[in-house]
């Protein structure tokens, strides 16, 4: 078997190297901005971009090249498309059973002011989503909520991805950060105390961020109060339960404290003048009161939801699944992909020495988040009294919803794929490192952002540059844990504009085509919140470096 070594610098000049290893991601977001192609087409051109690049520039053998693109494509499908479609197969089925409507007189009984209704279910109950499940689960659920609570598409599907920030790099059960241990050898508990001293600071000021982008600056200080409730009890909560209890946790007992505060805030503060959308004035908000039974029985798809995305991604719960059979049947297998699997070298300096590539593919059908998902939503349509008729209705109505989306997510799996085994995002990301010892504290976040906005993970992109960052730290006298844990905080603010997590926020509400626009929204914001990032961490490089954490002990009786 030949192996393949990777090169980072083709040309021979790091800028030019680095200008012709942007161009995949170039092509995409200018199809997909500028021209507003769909999505489909525009992940299109930038795989195929993709696929010339590694080829042509990057020197790679097309097999390969052609091989990894499959690869990505087959992630693209499970388990990333498969938690999307699972999550709008179990929101459909409480709209078609009747729980929707239920849950959104519950919430407008609560309040009617549209700005606290974004807080509630884009950033408490998103993050608490995001700790269990991730991989686009919060957004898919939470904007596909908004929708059905009577907001507009656009600002559903935009509002959801600036609330998905601050809880990414804590997300699926830490995942992100188990996965950033695994790749730079730092211990869980240190990365975990960084990174809950760096993203708490952002925490604070999302919710009132995020209301902000929805109403201008002076709406939104009319109800700072209850902004200030949501943040400060979740960033509260994601400081002391990183640093001194678990790394895995965290979102879920954060978003749950945030959601749980602010609601009982809003029992004993209103603001002057409820917000409401022009459409809503005397027809959205009619008051209806249900019983608590009732209100439970509305509420009971996403409680069987959260309590199915927290069992699957609990580790000894998904270790069992992993090893379940039925027969000759296993639930799943590991499967080294043909040609691609240690046939491709990373080099010094991504990697301390070279090492072969693993190109395996985890079909795990069984343990994946999305059959957690499906099996909520059979249930929910089993509690709701649903006939195998109307079950099977709402899966076609589904089925019809998802074919654009998964046409989308696939190719652009494929693309990332194929920038990470030709090497061309090691290039991207090598340039960062030309900053020197004073300024890459600054820009080593923005090396996250970008593995974020290709990979549209922060799990992957910990992968990809965790290792990186810890060389480029050890090599300018930085210290490891600020610097790779800099990789992870800074990515989650890329989460918001990688073409992935449009793709999710616009089929989950129903609006497949306006990606374009849903991009040149967050894109500001997005680079806005990955600066305050930046000087953050640049702060705890050279002002504050007697608070980056080492030798952290958790109290270790959740896992």
């Amino acid at each position: 078997m030949q192996i393949w070594s990777q090169s980072y610098d083709p040309l021979g000049n790091w800028f030019l190297s680095a200008l012709v290893a942007a161009l995949p991601v170039i092509v995409l977001l200018y199809m997909l901005a500028v021209k507003q192609t769909s999505a489909p087409a525009a992940a299109g051109g930038g795989a195929l971009t993709a696929l010339l690049v590694a080829i042509f520039f990057a020197g790679m053998p097309i097999p390969l090249a052609l091989t990894s693109f499959i690869y990505g494509s087959a992630f693209g499908l499970l388990p990333i498309g498969y938690v999307v479609f699972a999550a709008i197969f179990l929101y459909q089925i409480s709209l078609d059973s009747g729980q929707f409507e239920i849950m959104k007189a519950s919430i407008a009984n609560l309040t009617t002011d549209r700005r606290l209704q974004a807080v509630l279910i884009a950033f408490s109950f998103g993050a608490l989503v995001e700790g269990a499940a991730g991989f686009g689960t919060p957004v898919a659920v939470s904007a596909a909520l908004m929708v059905g609570l009577g907001f507009k598409p656009f600002y559903a599907a935009a509002l959801c991805l600036i609330a998905n920030t601050a809880p990414v790099a804590f997300g699926s059960v830490g995942t992100p950060l188990l996965m950033l241990e695994t790749v730079t050898g730092i211990p869980l508990a240190d990365l975990s105390a960084m990174n809950g001293r760096i993203l708490p600071i952002t925490a604070v000021l999302i919710p009132a961020w995020l209301v902000w982008a929805m109403v201008g600056w002076r709406k939104t200080k009319e109800v700072l109060p209850v902004l200030l409730v949501s943040g400060v009890s979740f960033a509260i909560t994601q400081f002391l339960w990183s640093n001194y209890i678990d790394g895995r946790l965290v979102d879920i007992v954060g978003g749950a404290v945030s959601l749980i505060s602010t609601a009982l805030f809003m029992k004993v503060w209103k603001p002057a003048n409820a917000y409401l959308f022009e459409e809503d004035r005397g027809v959205a908000f009619k008051q209806t009161h249900h019983t608590w039974g009732k209100v439970i029985y509305g509420w009971l798809p996403f409680l069987i939801l959260g309590t199915f995305v927290l069992m699957w991604g609990w580790p000894s719960v998904k270790a069992k699944l992993d090893t379940l059979s039925v027969g000759p049947v296993q639930s799943r297998y590991l499967i080294n992909v043909p040609l691609l699997d240690q046939t491709i070298q990373r080099v010094p300096p991504i990697v301390p020495e070279p090492a072969v590539e693993r190109a395996q593919y985890n079909f795990n059908w069984l343990s994946a988040t999305g059959s957690g998902v499906m099996i909520a939503a059979a249930l929910t349509a089993l509690t709701a009294g649903l006939s195998f008729g109307q079950f099977l209705q709402s899966f076609k109505k589904t089925c019809r919803r998802m074919v654009v989306p998964l046409l989308a997510i696939t190719p652009m799996l494929g693309l990332a794929y194929t920038t990470r085994y030709s090497g061309v995002d090691a290039i991207l990301g090598l340039a960062f490192t030309k900053s020197g010892p004073f300024f890459y504290p600054f820009f080593a976040p923005w090396l996250g952002w970008l593995g974020v906005a290709l990979t549209g993970s922060d799990t992957s992109s910990n992968a990809l540059f965790g290792s990186l960052q810890r060389i480029t730290a050890e090599q300018l006298k930085l210290d490891p844990v600020l610097i790779t844990s800099a990789n992870s905080a800074g990515g989650v603010m890329g989460k918001m504009v990688d073409a992935q997590s449009i793709v999710v926020a616009a089929s989950a509400t129903n609006q497949v085509g306006t990606e374009g626009q849903i991009f040149r929204f967050v894109f500001w914001h997005s680079i806005a919140l990955a600066t305050i990032t930046a000087i953050i961490v640049f702060l705890y490089a050279h002002v504050f470096p007697q608070y980056v954490p080492h030798d952290v002990k958790f109290i270790e009786f959740l896992f």
